[in-house]
C-alpha cells in the first residue's frame, strides 16, 4: 500500500514541476495578453476578494491640510496668489461652541424671511436700476441669529419670459443678509432665496474638507500573471502604517500614492478605481443639520411679496425739465442671464447662437477639439456626437462613462477627444496607462487655429483641502500659457467655475469662459 502512495506521489509532484516549468517558460506571453481583454476577470477577481478580505482602510493622519502642501515647493509668487485666493473666498465661522450642537438653535430657513426694499425712488424698479433684498435668518425657536455664515442661494426670475439671474449675497455676520440683483429685462421679476446650508452644517463641512480628505478613498489592482493584489490609494497616505508606492507625477510634481501591495512590486499597478465612502465620520447631532427638505436646499419665505414688475430703462425717460434721468452704476456680478429660455453674456460679449446642426458642423469644420476634464465636459463630448449626424464615434473599446473617448466626421474633417482628467478622479475603473494629468496633455499639443482645447475639472477636488485644487490649476495655467506662447491663435474654453486661478494675462480674444 505505501509503495503505491509512493508511485502516486512521485506522479503527482512529476505533474506540478511540469506545470511550474510551462509557467515560468510563457510567463512572458501571459503578460503580453491585451489588458482590455482580460481587465474584467480581474476586476471581477478584486470584487471578489474584496467582499471577503477587507482593504484594510487606513486610520488617516488628521493633520491641518494634510495634504494640500505635497509635491512641488510653491515659488513666493504662487504663495502670495494661493493667500489670495484663499482670502477671496474665506467663509464666515460660527461662534466657538463649548457643548455639543443643538439643531433648535441652528438656522432654520422657514422661520427665516427676506423683504425687498424699496429704491431711492420708492417703489418703482426700472431695467439697469438694482435691486435690494434683506434677509433676515432665524433658528428653529424663531429666535434671530446674531452671527452669519449661512450658504445663501439668490436668484430673480420669471417663468412667463424664460428669464432668470443670480443674485450676489453679502453677509454682514450678524444674521442678516442682503442680496442684490440686476434689473435685465422689462416685465415681471420674482425673488428666491434658498438656504442650502445652515452655518453649523459649512461649519462642519469646512473641518470635514481639512481633516478628512481620506472619506473618499481609491485603490488599484495590481496583477503579475495570475497573481493579483488590491490596496488602498490617495493623494496623500500615511507612511508610517505601510510602505507606499509613489505615483508622483514627475513633471507636474502632483503627488499620489498606493499602499505597496504583500507580494507584487510597485510597477504591476494595471488600474485606478473610487474605492468608496467612509462613513460614520460625523456625530449623530452633526447629521441632523444635514435633513433634506429640513435645512438643506429649503426656500426662504418672503415676509410680504416676492415679485416686482420692472419697466423700461430710465435712460429712455426724459422728465418735463428736458433733463434725462441716469441709474446709479452698478457693479454686475453675474456673467451674464437667461432671457426667452436663451443664455445672454454681460459685459459686452457676444455670443453665436447654433440652433442647427449644419450650423454647428461649420463652425467645426477642420478643427481638432481636445476635451479634458470630468463628467461635465464629457456630456459635451455625448451632446456633440447624439446632435452631428456624420460624427461618428471611433470605438476605442474604452470603459463606458471613463474614456479615452474620440469621433470623426470625415466630410468635414472635425475629430472630437475626450480623456478625464488625472487623479483623484471618482469614476469605474480606470487602466492607470490612461490616466492622464490635463497640463501634461496640454505640452503636447502643437496648437495652432485648428486647435481647440476645452476644460472642465473641479467636482473630484471637493472633498480635498482647496490648496489642492489650487495647486492643479496652477499646473494648468502654466501649461496653457506655454500653448498660448507657441501657438497664440489656439482656441480655449474653460469652465467659469476655474476662472479665479487662472492668470488675466492668459485672458484674450482665443480663451473663452462658460
Amino acid at each position: 500500500m505505501f509503495q503505491n502512495l509512493s508511485k502516486y506521489a512521485l506522479i503527482f509532484l512529476f505533474i506540478a514541476l511540469s506545470g511550474l516549468i510551462f509557467l515560468l517558460c510563457n510567463i512572458h506571453t501571459v503578460e503580453n495578453w491585451n489588458c482590455h481583454t482580460i481587465s474584467a476577470l480581474y476586476q471581477l477577481q478584486s470584487r471578489i476578494q474584496s467582499s471577503f478580505i477587507p482593504l484594510g482602510v487606513p486610520t488617516f493622519n488628521h493633520n491641518h491640510t494634510f495634504c494640500a502642501h505635497l509635491g512641488q515647493k510653491p515659488s513666493p509668487e504662487d504663495v502670495l496668489e494661493e493667500r489670495y485666493l484663499l482670502d477671496s473666498i474665506a467663509w464666515p465661522l460660527p461662534p466657538f461652541r463649548s457643548t455639543p450642537i443643538v439643531l433648535r438653535q441652528t438656522s432654520d430657513p422657514v422661520h427665516s424671511l427676506f423683504a425687498i426694499l424699496p429704491t431711492k425712488a420708492g417703489w418703482e424698479w426700472h431695467v439697469d436700476d438694482q435691486l435690494e433684498v434683506l434677509i433676515q435668518m432665524h433658528d428653529f425657536h424663531g429666535q434671530p441669529k446674531h452671527y452669519g455664515g449661512d450658504f445663501l442661494l439668490a436668484r430673480l426670475h420669471s417663468p412667463e419670459h424664460g428669464a432668470g439671474v443670480a443674485g450676489t449675497v453679502l453677509d454682514h455676520k450678524n444674521g442678516f443678509y442682503s442680496a442684490l440683483f440686476p434689473l435685465l429685462w422689462v416685465g415681471s421679476a420674482q425673488v428666491e432665496i434658498t438656504m442650502v446650508h445652515s452655518s453649523e452644517a459649512v461649519a462642519v463641512l469646512r473641518r470635514l474638507r481639512e481633516e478628512r480628505p481620506d472619506r473618499v478613498y481609491f485603490k488599484s489592482l495590481f496583477r503579475l500573471g495570475f497573481l493579483s493584489e488590491t490596496t488602498v490609494c490617495n493623494m496623500c497616505l500615511p507612511p508610517e502604517q505601510q510602505p507606499l508606492c509613489n505615483y508622483t507625477d514627475l513633471h507636474t510634481g502632483e503627488p499620489w500614492y498606493c499602499y505597496k501591495p504583500k507580494m507584487l512590486s510597485c510597477e504591476h499597478r494595471i488600474n485606478h478605481a473610487k474605492g468608496g465612502y467612509l462613513k460614520h465620520i460625523i456625530t449623530n447631532k452633526e447629521a441632523l443639520l444635514f435633513q433634506s427638505g429640513v435645512n438643506i436646499k429649503v426656500h426662504v419665505h418672503a415676509s410680504g411679496t416676492d415679485r416686482i414688475n420692472v419697466l423700461p430703462s430710465r435712460t429712455d425717460i426724459v422728465d418735463v425739465e428736458g433733463s434725462t434721468m441716469k441709474p446709479e452704476p452698478i457693479t454686475l456680478a453675474s456673467s451674464g442671464y437667461y432671457y426667452e429660455d436663451t443664455w445672454r453674456p454681460l459685459d459686452g460679449f457676444t455670443m453665436r447662437q447654433f440652433n442647427e446642426s449644419s450650423a454647428i458642423t461649420q463652425c467645426l469644420r477642420n478643427k481638432v477639439i481636445n476635451m479634458y476634464g470630468d463628467s461635465t465636459v464629457r456630456q459635451w463630448f455625448e451632446y456633440l456626437i447624439t446632435i452631428l449626424p456624420e460624427l461618428k464615434e471611433f470605438d476605442l473599446h474604452s470603459p463606458k462613462n471613463v474614456g479615452p473617448f474620440m469621433a470623426v466626421d470625415s466630410t468635414h474633417n472635425i475629430l472630437l477627444k475626450y480623456r478625464c482628467h488625472g487623479p483623484p478622479i471618482r469614476f469605474s475603473t480606470v487602466m492607470s496607462s490612461e490616466m492622464r494629468y490635463i497640463s501634461n496633455e496640454v505640452d503636447g499639443l502643437p496648437g495652432g487655429p485648428n486647435t481647440v482645447v476645452v476644460l472642465s475639472i473641479w467636482a473630484h477636488f471637493s472633498t480635498f483641502p482647496v490648496e489642492v485644487y489650487i495647486r492643479r490649476l496652477r499646473h494648468i495655467r502654466q501649461a496653457l500659457l506655454r500653448l498660448m506662447d507657441r501657438a497664440p491663435e489656439t482656441f480655449i474654453v474653460i469652465r467659469s467655475a476655474n476662472l479665479q486661478a487662472l492668470d488675466q494675462e492668459a485672458v484674450s480674444q482665443q480663451i473663452f469662459f462658460f
